[in-house]
This record gives C-alpha cells, structure tokens and sequence, in this order.
C-alpha cells in the first residue's frame, strides 16, 4: 500500500522542518512549500492527499490558497494552522471545505490526531462514492428498444416528484431496477433506499418489519427495533409485490401515508416520518380489488403513478446488449477475462421466450460464464434442459421455426439416452451419419 503525501504549506522553516520530520517518522511522504503560489503550483503538479496550511503567508494568504487548492481538488481535505486563531477564521476556513482548524504552538499528538482522521475521513468516501458507482453500474437499465425509451422517459418525469409510483410488470422484469433509479435521479437520493419484500416475509412478522416495535411488545422481541418505514426517513421506501400483503397491514399502511405517523407494534407513541412510496406488484391489483383481496382505497393510493415494465419478449433488441452487460458484471465479479459470445449464440437466446424474463437472461449468462470452458460461448453451449420448448410462433420463417424445433426435439432425445448417439440414432429411425451432420450443423456440442 502506497503511502500518504501530505504537503505542508508554512512561511517559517523550521515548522516547515519539524512538521516533515515527525511525519515522515510516522510512515508519510512529504512535500513542502513556503508560499501559497509555491503550494498551487506543486499540487497541480502532484496531487497531495492532504495539505497542513498556515492561514497566515505572505502574497496569498492561507484562506486564498485554500479556495484556489479546493477549485482544483475540491476532496483534497486541508487543515488550516494559525497562530492567532479566531471565530471568524474558523468560520470563513470551514465553509470553504477545511477539514479542521489547528492553533499554533502547535501539538504534535493533535496534528498527528487530525491528520488521520481527515485520511480515514477521505478513504471512506472515497470507498462510498467507490460502492455507489459500483452498485449503480450493476443497477445500469440496459436496451435502447423504443419501450425502454419511453420508460426511462417516464421515470425521469416522475423521479423529480414525491409522487407515489406504482411499478407494474412480470416477475424477474427489473422493476426493483426502476425503483432505484427513481431514488437515485431523485431529490431524495442523498436519503436511504429502504426495500421491503412484502411476499417474503411471514405474515405475522410484517408490522414489525415495516413499523418496528418496542422490547417486550411480543415472544422474542428482545429490544426496541425500528422498522422500515423509520429507517426510509428523508428517503424511499419500496414495497416490493406488495399484492401479497395482507389486508390488516394493507389498513396500517394506507393510514400511514394519510398522516405520515405510525406506532411501533407494542408502543403507544406516534412516529411521524418523511416518507416516499414506490411499490410494485406483478399481480393485477385491479383484479386483485374485484376479488376482495386488495383495499380499493390504497391501490388508488399507491397507483398515482402507474409505471409499465416491459416483458424481456417485448424487447428482444435489447438482448445483445444485455449479453454484453451481464458478460461484463461477471467478468469483474469473477475477476477473469471476459468471456466472447458468438452471434449465432446471442441469436439463439433472442429466439427463446423468456418466461423468467431478465432475472433468467442473468442466471443463465453466469452459468454459462463459470461452465463454459473456452474464451468463447458458442450456441452448442446453450443447452438449457429448462428452455426446450421455444416459442416457435415467434419466429418469422417456416424455415426458422422448423429448425429451432428439430434443434431442441434432438437435443431432448439426445439427453434422454444419455448422449448415445448410436442408441439416439436408433430410437429415431435415422442413420447415425445422418444424426452425426444434423449435431454438427446445429451446432450442438455433446457434453
């Protein structure tokens, strides 16, 4: 691990020297200089990860030095030192960006003190800006086929609202994707994203999963818990499948976006939290009120904003550009090279139906990651025992149809006899040679 540079900015050299001397001693690197334009210049030049500063030099003093150094490093944190500090210093020094303000004589422990935490400070953020970009590369909404325009159109108008947003679409769509980047382009994303899995969670636990309860409030509730609508305070709160909640919570909750205020299970006091609701269901709830098994009064609620994700059939364009991502994720994620995909490979998968939709798209591209021994997925490694049964009346051609059937008929029958071609051959009345040619021309690759 590389070490720390920090650059000590002082018109006197002998703190100039005893400031170097004790950090060097402590394991950092040091650069000095003795005027602010010395200290602009050589962190253009290189970039310190921290700077000690006297706010008192000649020519430019400390507090012009900290502006030009935080216009052009604005994360760079910068101690301010001065021998005659006052209120009014502080003040101005902290809303230019200074990390800490430090008096002269100065203390080595206090130093030494202030500097390691502004590094630890800069390292977490760092690592935290890291993760955000991380998670919103893996979160990335994929496909420029014109429904995926027009939803990404559609969240970017609802995103800058408070709006309650309804997500509708089939399970594996992505709609958890949608409700991250309605937080995420939101005036809430600097607040919590709160997710709640209304479908997996028992129905005796869910009031204290989503509104917390006090020590004792039931058997095994051995300490006060927040619940979730408390931990989204200031944020988003995303009911996921929230069709399969319950009617008496479905009551709770619709109470809570009335008042904004709620009681934890066992408690008496009111809690009143700022709260945006995103939920998303891949249930009809409209059907779902006809049959009394939704409150009409919530899903009119919660559908202010109703939001449509298409099916992964719906936009089979965006499929290759979809391999492409997915191929990339595990790449990084299994920290090997990325693995090359033939076009009559992507082809194969666009001619699938996809009832999983992405989700399943995801799953099978990382098995075919971790099982496919070559640099390179060709179409005889996508045999997935679950995926027979294309849907045939999707194709344009007599032709196509027909051979993506026989492909998938062959490749079942071969599994049934255990990959016997002799035995295959016999069963289906045609010559070996001739299953031979049909296996190399499909380009199924026998296990």
């Amino acid at each position: 691990m590389s070490k720390a540079l920090v650059m000590i900015v002082d018109d006197e050299e002998g703190i100039r020297e005893t400031l170097s001397g004790i950090l060097e001693d402590e394991g950092y690197e040091v650069i000095t200089a003795s005027s602010g334009e010395e200290a602009v210049r050589k962190a253009k030049d290189t970039v310190p990860d921290i700077v000690l500063l006297d706010v008192w030099l000649t020519g430019m003093d400390g507090i012009q030095t900290l502006q030009e150094l935080k216009v052009s490093h604005p994360d760079m944190p910068v101690i301010i030192i001065s021998g005659h500090a006052n209120i009014e210093i502080a003040v101005k020094a902290t809303k230019m960006g200074a990390y800490d303000l430090l008096e002269k004589p100065l203390s080595i422990e206090k130093v030494l003190l202030a500097v390691d935490r502004a590094l630890e400070k800069k390292n977490l953020e760092l690592e935290n800006r890291m993760l955000r970009e991380n998670l919103l590369r893996k979160c990335r909404m994929v496909g420029d086929s014109p429904k995926m325009k027009q939803l990404r159109e559609q969240i970017k108008m609802a995103a800058q609202s408070n709006s309650r947003v309804l997500i509708l679409g089939e399970s594996g769509s992505g709609k958890e994707l949608v409700a991250q980047m309605l937080h995420e382009n939101s005036l809430r994303a600097g607040g919590p994203f709160v997710e709640v899995n209304c479908a997996a969670i028992p129905q005796e636990l869910i009031e204290s999963e989503l509104f917390g309860h006090e020590k004792g409030s039931f058997t095994g509730a051995f300490e006060r818990k927040k619940g979730k609508f408390e931990l989204a305070h200031n944020g988003t709160l995303f009911l996921d499948e929230i069709g399969d909640m319950s009617l008496q919570t479905q009551a709770k909750v619709l109470r809570i976006i009335e008042t904004q205020e709620f009681q934890r299970v066992g408690g008496s006091k009111n809690i009143k939290v700022d709260v945006r609701i995103i939920s998303a269901t891949n249930k009809d709830l409209a059907e779902e009120v006809k049959g009394g098994n939704f409150r009409e009064d919530l899903y009119f609620r919660l559908n202010v904003i109703p939001l449509k994700v298409p099916s992964l059939k719906e936009r089979v364009d965006d499929i290759p550009a979809l391999v492409d991502h997915f191929l990339d994720l595990f790449a990084t994620e299994y920290r090997q090279q990325k693995k090359e995909i033939t076009e009559e490979a992507v082809k194969m998968l666009q001619k699938y139906s996809w009832p999983g939709n992405i989700r399943e798209l995801k799953n099978v591209l990382e098995r075919l990651v971790i099982m496919t021994p070559s640099k390179t997925i060709t179409g005889g490694d996508i045999f997935m025992p679950e995926s027979t049964g294309s849907d045939y009346f999707s194709f344009s051609t007599l032709k196509d149809a027909r051979d993506a059937f026989e492909r998938d008929f062959l490749i079942k029958k071969l599994d049934e006899n255990a990959w016997n071609i002799s035995k295959t051959a016999e069963m289906l009345d045609m010559e070996r040679s001739n299953l031979h040619r049909k296996i190399k021309a499909y380009d199924i690759k026998v296990p």
